[in-house]
C-alpha cells in the first residue's frame, strides 16, 4: 500500500485482517502509529442505524515502512495518493515492482495510469477506481464515512488474466467487493463525468449538491459540463452510454443534500487540490482532440487563480515559519 491514508488504508486494513501478507508504505506520526498502536478503521453505522462499523488490525499484524527497498518486489501495489501526490509517490514504486507485479491506480479522474505507466511501464498498470469515502482522521485511524467500499479494476486492453483474477480472489476473502468490468476505460470515464463536473460547479459556487442540482440555471450548467466531458471521452476513444448525463445526474440527485467533493472541499479550506487532473483534464484533453469545453474551461480559470493565490499564501506562511525558526536559532 502505497498511501496509507483514507484508500490505502482502508482497503490495506482489509486485506491485512483476512490474513493477507500487506506492507504499508507510510511516514511520520502515522508510520509510528502504524508500528506502535495498529490500525483502527471507524465505520459508518451498520444497516440498523445503530451500531457502528469499524474493524481494526493489530500491530503485530501490520508491516509499515518508509523505505520501499526493504519490502523489494510484491504481487500487486494499491497506489492509494491523491493525483497531485504523484509525482512524490512514483520514484517509491521502483523497487517494489518486478515482471508480473500489478500496479493498481485508484486516482479520481482519467489521466493516472498513463502517468503511472511512464514509471513502471504500461504492462504493470492496472487501471483502476475506488468507491468509498475515506479519511485519515489521526496517526493509525482510518474514518470510513460510506460508499460501498469496492474496488473496480482491470487490465489496460481488458484482456482477462490470471492476476486480475488473483486480486479480485484475495479482495473477496477480505470482505471488499472487487469488479473486473467489461470496460475498464468507460467505467474511469464515467466517474469522472460525475466528479470533474460536480467538483468544479460546486467549488466555483461554493455550495453543495442539494443546492446545485435544484436551481434549473446551475443544473443545466452541471449538464452541459457533464455533455461536454462525454464528448471528449468520445473524442479520447471511449464510447460512453448515450444518457450518461441523465443517469449521472440522477446519481447527483441520490446524493445527499449539503454533500460536497473533495476537490470543492480542498479548495474552500486552500489546500492542495486535484484541479488540474479533474476540471484541467478535461480543457486539456478537449484541447488536444478539437473538443470545445466553453462550461468546463471557465470553471477551470476561476478555479486556477483560487488555488494559485492559495499556493502563494502557503508559501509565504512556510517563509515566515521558517524565519522564526531561523531567529529562534539565533
Amino acid at each position: 500500500m502505497v498511501g496509507a491514508g483514507g484508500i490505502g488504508g482502508y482497503f490495506g486494513g482489509r486485506l491485512a485482517a483476512a490474513g493477507h501478507d500487506v506492507r504499508f508504505v507510510a511516514r511520520g506520526r502515522h508510520l509510528e502509529a502504524l508500528r506502535r498502536d495498529g490500525l483502527t478503521v471507524d465505520g459508518p453505522a451498520g444497516p440498523g442505524g445503530d451500531a457502528p462499523g469499524g474493524f481494526s488490525v493489530p500491530a503485530s499484524a501490520l508491516r509499515a515502512t518508509d523505505d520501499p527497498a526493504a519490502i523489494g518486489p510484491v504481487d500487486f501495489v494499491l497506489l492509494g495518493v491523491k493525483t497531485w501526490q504523484l509525482p512524490a509517490a512514483l520514484p517509491l514504486l521502483k523497487p517494489l515492482v518486478e515482471d508480473g507485479t500489478g500496479v493498481l491506480t485508484t486516482q479520481n479522474g482519467v489521466e493516472a495510469p498513463a502517468e503511472v505507466a511512464e514509471a513502471v511501464g504500461r504492462d504493470a498498470v492496472l487501471p483502476g477506481s475506488a468507491k468509498i469515502i475515506t479519511y485519515l482522521s489521526g496517526p493509525g485511524r482510518i474514518h470510513h464515512v460510506g460508499g460501498l467500499g469496492s474496488l473496480t479494476f482491470g487490465e489496460w486492453d481488458d484482456r482477462p488474466s490470471a492476476r486480475v483474477e488473483a486480486l479480485r480472489g484475495a479482495l473477496d476473502e477480505a470482505g471488499v467487493t472487487a469488479v473486473v468490468p467489461k470496460d475498464i476505460w468507460a467505467e474511469l470515464w464515467s466517474k469522472f463525468v460525475f466528479v470533474a463536473a460536480a467538483g468544479g460547479l460546486g467549488a466555483v459556487t461554493d455550495a453543495p449538491f442539494g443546492a446545485v442540482r435544484s436551481r434549473p440555471g446551475t443544473r443545466r450548467l452541471l449538464a452541459d459540463a457533464m455533455t461536454e466531458i462525454q464528448r471528449v471521452a468520445r473524442a479520447a476513444g471511449t464510447v460512453l452510454p448515450d444518457d450518461i448525463v441523465t443517469t449521472t445526474l440522477d446519481f447527483v440527485d441520490r446524493q445527499p443534500a449539503e454533500g460536497t467533493t473533495s476537490l470543492q472541499r480542498d479548495l474552500a479550506a486552500g489546500l492542495p487540490s486535484e484541479l488540474e487532473a479533474w476540471t484541467g483534464a478535461v480543457v486539456r484533453l478537449g484541447g488536444s482532440h478539437g473538443v470545445p469545453t466553453p462550461v468546463n474551461g471557465f470553471l477551470y480559470q476561476v478555479l486556477g487563480l483560487r488555488e494559485a493565490r492559495a499556493a502563494e499564501q502557503r508559501a509565504a506562511e512556510q517563509r515566515a515559519a521558517e524565519r522564526r525558526t531561523e531567529g529562534n536559532a539565533a
